[in-house]
């Protein structure tokens, strides 16, 4: 569909889908560019954040947010600039992120978005590293894993968004850190780069094999993302008060039931602490992360990688891409050009 500034284009919810996700379950819409009401701004989006969370959203039942129904714009974060303003606190060419959904044009409540300042870190990060990812795992690392120096820590899907910043915050707490990737190159990108002390390939023969070979102690904290095979393989080799954070479960998110669970027997005799949590309920620790993370962003101290891809009607393969381990870092589309 060709650009066109005169109108909003939005992705909308065609069909509920059933198992693995097709790029035919929306479709675009158009629309007129919105007026801002009373405290209210319109933004042109920028970047539109693609996350795992997104799948849980498009099922019948209520989660722990409200489902997306037919015919709705589907949900997402994004960062845009301000085009028109009814709100005294933003101006034209303000630049602010939240939750404004997949469309190229948005009108929002000022009080719901944030204001992203001039001159400091990318714009991209506000969606990754500063985003909701990054608050993710900073909250799952010192509230949950709390890594001690000399632990083993294992991070899973260790490459992406989460994982990458789960696992740098880790080393920075003293720990070993084992991460769990898909491939050879993410593997390698996450302890060349990222600085782990091991990766380990999930797609490998012996997960379970390779794993202990990289944690012959054990494993003293673990930061869940995927489940599943991953899962049971770390299970299996927790120590003695281990901790876990169970972030996302990504492995199982396009099966229309669950499977049935692992049998937790162990978790008593080992006293194992298992803690799932959800950033969203701790506004407070994304503030807080921000205040400390975006200066070693600029410092180049804590690494980050987008993989961006262009245009808004590539939103819907880019979310079936991510359930299934094609994205490499924080999964991006750029919506629209970066204001001059």
């Amino acid at each position: 569909m060709a650009a066109n500034d005169a109108v909003r284009r939005s992705v909308v919810l065609k069909r509920r889908p059933s198992g693995e996700l097709r790029a035919s379950d929306f479709e675009m819409r158009e629309d007129e560019i919105p007026v801002p009401g009373p405290g209210e701004i319109v933004t042109r989006t920028i970047f539109l954040s693609i996350d795992p969370y997104m799948r849980g959203r498009l099922r019948e039942e209520q989660t722990y947010a409200v489902a997306i129904q037919v015919g709705e714009v589907m949900t997402g974060e994004t960062v845009g600039e301000v085009i028109a303003s009814n709100h005294p606190g933003y101006v034209a060419g303000d630049i602010v992120v939240g939750p404004r959904g997949w469309q190229t044009h948005a009108v929002a409540k000022g009080d719901n978005v944030v204001k992203v300042p001039r001159g400091g870190a990318p714009l991209a990060t506000w969606l990754g590293t500063l985003g909701m990812p990054g608050a993710t795992a900073y909250a799952g690392i010192t509230e949950i894993c709390k890594p001690k120096p000399g632990e083993t820590v294992v991070i899973s899907a260790a490459s992406g968004a989460v994982g990458s910043v789960a696992g740098q915050l880790a080393k920075r707490a003293g720990a070993r850190v084992v991460g769990i990737a898909g491939g050879p190159e993410k593997c390698l990108w996450v302890q060349d780069t990222l600085g782990f002390d091991a990766c380990v390939d999930h797609r490998a023969y012996d997960l379970a094999g390779d794993l202990k070979a990289e944690c012959p102690d054990g494993i003293d904290a673990y930061f869940e993302n995927v489940g599943g095979a991953v899962q049971a393989a770390v299970f299996g080799q927790l120590n003695r008060f281990a901790r876990v954070a169970m972030c996302g479960m990504v492995s199982q998110y396009n099966d229309d039931e669950f499977p049935a669970g692992p049998n937790l027997g162990f978790v008593v005799g080992k006293a194992v602490t298992i803690q799932g949590f959800i950033v969203s309920d701790r506004p407070a620790r994304i503030v807080e992360w921000r205040k400390l993370a975006a200066p070693l962003i600029v410092s180049g101290e804590l690494i980050h990688r987008e993989d961006i891809h262009e245009g808004l009607d590539r939103a819907p393969e880019a979310l079936a891409g991510i359930l299934t381990g094609q994205n490499f870092g924080k999964l991006l589309i750029r919506v629209g050009p970066d204001p001059i």
